[in-house]
């Protein structure tokens, strides 16, 4: 019984977070500012890190950028390359989502 319950467990934990994000490195906010303005005018959707968005708060240069890579990342279909930003942004294994703010995990999002 107690080997039924661990596996459960396991199998529920497993499967809770699984995807590939983006995010900024950190780095100067003049650094993390220019990937921002790459990614918004590259394709990524920034409306939900506009003011009043979803996304907006914490209003800091290095939240926003996170959401702006993450989103640029997804909508290229996370090819390689797609979250090197010259070196600004890594991907992660841990879903940076907070609350009321989602970050997408997949280019349908």
């Amino acid at each position: 019984m107690a080997l039924l319950t661990l596996a459960l467990l396991l199998l529920a934990f497993s499967g809770s977070s699984s995807g590939s994000w983006c995010v900024c490195k950190d780095g100067s906010e003049t650094i993390l500012q220019k990937t921002l303005d790459y990614a918004c005018g590259a394709g990524a959707d920034c409306n939900p890190i506009k003011q009043n968005g979803p996304c907006f708060q914490p209003n800091t240069v290095k939240a926003h950028c996170n959401y702006a890579v993450n989103s640029y990342f997804q909508r290229k279909g996370q090819t390689q390359g797609s979250c090197e930003f010259a070196g600004t942004a890594t991907v992660t294994a841990s879903d940076p989502s907070t609350t009321g703010c989602l970050y997408p995990a997949s280019a349908r999002h």
